[in-house]
């Protein structure tokens, strides 16, 4: 009886029993993971093992070369191993069981080598050994209750049994919020939005490259190729990765490998180590960490941003430290193909800070500003919660083109999933949440959001089961590229000050920090600094005492009178101070004052209050100077622009053009369900 791909995952994973004690439970993937692609490597290698060992001695001398090509045509694999040992062999030799396994392992083909080296895998077969665990766990993986053979389990099957396993690993590492792998729904989702409009894909033997900048173990370029496959059977799909999490690169290199894909996966930070520099690609996918700071590439970020400016990846700006998913998305960006070269398509899921996060003229706002002005974004698709497994926020599908349809030119589709989703029976991390198939298209959501994507109407309201519950709500609304944008305009109003020369002003001297430093010294000779602080005090005497000369019961509205005044106070004291001690004492003699006359500089211009400072978003749609004229001058008529502070900014509200207004429960309602819970307690109470 065949089992399913959880089962087997399960069953593979209680082989951590025996690891209790010597390992960690974090630690725990670190040995199920290689065994379990070892065993796979193993098990399809059987039905030609004795074909290989009878070859050998044929090839003995020859090139590597012609070894390889030899060895993989009796195979049927891109891969081989020339050892007389299979891994249920390596038990019969308990005494050096683990030497014979690493040369069991040296004995693959150099691609299955290189795959093994990143797992880390000798240096627990060392551990395993030390602990008596070796040839245990050893006897876990070739027993027959776990079959991992091509007929047993196929190459989608065990790609899935891979996830499983490193989603569980996760699970038990706690890791954070960042690390997740995406659902083969969600997945399956994107594949439909980035693909559902290509027409040519039915071309007779049509080839399309596939990218994916944070491939994880692959799933998203194997979906996306089947995809292609099932419309098209003659494509040929070229699928290219790269990640830098060594087991997930070591699993995705198995996955291809095992399937025979052409595939090229590169291990690396995609954003240090670009694998693939001078490729361009048809379609690119991604599901990048959400939240993670990218400090420890800032270096190099940094300076292809200011060195390279749009000739590099990121001349559009970049994001706060604390969260690089936007460069991933310039990252992709960069290697859209052209207009002329047909186009690119690109799928991203990102949670909801990238739709908003960042003020006018700032990194974010600047990288949305440069997608939308360049007429990139397609559409976004706000996703249910608690869709992810080691997460449960809410996630967002961007879809961005080069190659709009003309009907999309210009525009932006939004659309509302919020609530396609059913409950899972039986929670698998923080995935609770399942987007849901039917039979009855209206409850196939999967294909729902497609349909809504490819309809794209304006307010489109749709009936649709949420978690068996029939909804009706407006799922889709159209924009123009313009209604994402803003200038952010600085209002000022003029600075207005009354100035009295009182004890509590002049008291309050003491606490500025030009009047202050007055009576410190920076001298290091201990009778010379004294002397120095000695002058400073004796200063600020000098000059409190010229400002009790003055009278205190005048108040000065206007500045320049007060100045004059100020002079010729300081004069009568034989006083000549510098900029920052007059400054100071302006400072302490000041106070705000509506009905005081305006400030203005040396060219007689009205001078800006920094306290009374404001800004405004004005929509691009709009005129800056009506929007001034209707909403800012009848409420302070002596406001004016700075026109130099103006910015641009972008930024996509979803949420807020979805919201619908759900009022408050009548206080009735509310007040006679009160009165049930307190009868009910009174009674409770009654019988204790």
């Amino acid at each position: 009886m065949s089992q399913s791909h959880s089962q087997i995952a399960s069953f593979i994973w209680s082989i951590c029993n025996l690891l209790r004690g010597p390992y960690k439970r974090n630690e725990y993937r670190k040995v199920i993971l290689p065994f379990t692609v070892l065993r796979r490597f193993d098990c399809i290698l059987a039905p030609t093992k004795d074909k290989i060992l009878a070859e050998l001695p044929h090839l003995y001398g020859k090139s590597d070369n012609i070894v390889s090509e030899s060895l993989i045509r009796i195979t049927g694999v891109p891969f081989y191993n020339k050892s007389k040992l299979d891994m249920k062999k390596l038990l019969d030799d308990t005494d050096n069981i683990a030497i014979n396994l690493q040369s069991y392992i040296n004995d693959f083909s150099p691609n299955v080598q290189k795959i093994i080296e990143y797992f880390a895998f000798s240096e627990q077969i060392a551990r395993l050994q030390d602990a008596n665990l070796l040839y245990l766990v050893l006897q876990r993986f070739v027993t027959d209750e776990l079959d991992l053979s091509p007929q047993a389990v196929d190459n989608m099957q065990m790609g899935l049994v891979f996830e499983e396993l490193i989603r569980i690993g996760a699970e038990q590492s706690n890791e954070e919020a960042g690390e997740h792998f995406t659902p083969r729904e969600v997945i399956k989702l994107m594949v439909n939005l980035l693909l559902s409009p290509e027409a040519d894909l039915a071309k007779s033997h049509v080839v399309k490259t596939i990218f994916d900048p944070a491939c994880g173990t692959g799933g998203m370029l194997t979906a996306a190729e089947s995809y292609i496959k099932e419309l098209n059977r003659d494509a040929k799909p070229h699928l290219f990765g790269q990640d830098w999490n060594k087991e997930s690169y070591a699993v995705c290199c198995s996955d291809m490998l095992i399937k025979g894909e052409d595939a090229r996966i590169e291990y690396g930070c995609s954003f240090e180590q670009d694998g693939f520099a001078a490729n361009k690609f048809d379609y690119m996918l991604a599901n990048p960490p959400f939240g993670v700071e990218w400090k420890k590439q800032q270096k190099s970020i940094t300076d292809e941003h200011e060195k390279l400016g749009f000739n590099g990846r990121f001349g559009a700006g970049l994001p706060r430290i604390n969260d690089g998913s936007l460069l991933f998305l310039m990252h992709m960006i960069s290697k859209m193909r052209s207009v002329e070269e047909g186009g690119s398509r690109i799928g991203i899921v990102f949670n909801g800070s990238p739709l908003f996060t960042g003020d006018a003229g700032s990194g974010e706002s600047n990288i949305r500003r440069w997608i939308i002005e360049n007429d990139w974004l397609e559409a976004i698709i706000a996703m249910p919660d608690q869709l992810f497994y080691n997460t449960g926020i809410s996630t967002y599908i961007w879809i961005i083109t080069n190659k709009k349809e003309q009907l999309r030119k210009g525009k932006i589709q939004l659309i509302d999933a919020r609530l396609f989703y059913h409950k899972m029976r039986k929670s698998l991390g923080n995935k609770r949440n399942i987007i849901g198939d039917g039979d009855d298209n209206r409850f196939d959501h999967l294909s729902l959001i497609t349909r809504i994507h490819a309809d794209f109407a304006h307010n489109q309201e749709l009936e649709f089961l949420c978690n068996t519950e029939t909804k009706t709500a407006i799922v889709s609304k159209i924009f123009d590229n313009a209604d994402f944008g803003y200038s952010k305009i600085v209002v000022e109003r003029p600075l207005r000050l009354n100035f009295q020369a009182c004890a509590e002003r002049i008291d309050r001297l003491d606490g500025i920090k030009a009047f202050a430093k007055l009576a410190e010294s920076k001298k290091k000779d201990p009778i010379e600094k004294q002397r120095e602080i000695e002058a400073g005090k004796a200063l600020q005497n000098r000059i409190k005492a010229a400002l009790q000369g003055m009278d205190a019961s005048t108040i000065y509205k206007n500045r320049e009178q007060f100045q004059k005044a100020l002079k010729q106070a300081l004069s009568q004291n034989k006083l000549s101070l510098a900029a920052p001690e007059l400054k100071a004492i302006i400072e302490a003699l000041s106070e705000r004052d509506e009905t005081a006359d305006i400030c203005t500089d040396s060219k007689g211009r009205p001078e800006a209050d920094t306290e009374l400072r404001d800004t405004e978003s004005v929509p691009l749609k709009e005129e800056i100077e009506a929007y001034f004229q209707r909403e800012v001058l009848p409420h302070v008529p002596d406001a004016w622009i700075d026109h130099s502070k103006t910015k641009i900014g972008y930024e996509i509200p979803l949420n807020r053009h979805f919201y619908v207004y759900i009022p408050p429960r009548p206080l009735e309602e509310i007040e006679a369900e009160m009165k049930a819970l307190e009868r009910e307690i009174a009674e409770l109470l009654e019988g204790i």
